[in-house]
């Protein structure tokens, strides 16, 4: 198991918007829960004001779900490019979902991705990257008791 610190966040985070830049977004939507932390320090670097979430299950616990569950409350209509934030691509099912999802909810809209990690073996690759994934990530905000 790979154990994840905030220091390499911060880095990862720095390097990522180094990436993210050219594309200028004007919103970000975060995958809730795993790309909240790194949505919002994305957002700081840069200078991106508006952030909503959208929630996206599809583990329980360290177990794929068969199903992927979203709850989307956003409305990105004052937006035309918008970057989407996860912290890590695995099969690329969520990724998959989640951009026809925001496609046909706002065709108007450049959507691009972003993960601190991804595995090259998923479906769908981010746009925007650090890191491959090659074991299971125990990422210090889902830390449990």
């Amino acid at each position: 198991m790979y154990e994840y610190y905030f220091d390499e966040l911060d880095s990862d985070i720095a390097t990522l918007a180094e990436k993210c830049a050219e594309f200028e977004p004007d919103a970000i939507l975060a995958v809730a829960r795993g790309g909240l932390m790194p949505s919002q320090l994305l957002a700081y670097r840069l200078h991106v004001r508006y952030i909503q979430s959208i929630q996206a299950i599809s583990y329980d616990n360290d177990k794929q779900r068969d199903k992927l569950i979203l709850h989307d409350s956003t409305d990105l209509s004052a937006f035309s490019k918008v970057l989407i934030v996860d912290d890590i691509v695995d099969s690329g099912d969520t990724l998959e979902a989640l951009l026809l999802h925001v496609k046909r909810r706002y065709p108007q809209i450049e959507f691009k991705f972003a993960s601190i990690f991804y595995k090259p073996t998923a479906s769908l690759q981010p746009d925007f990257t650090c890191k491959e994934a090659k074991e299971w990530i125990n990422f210090f905000w889902d830390a449990q008791d």
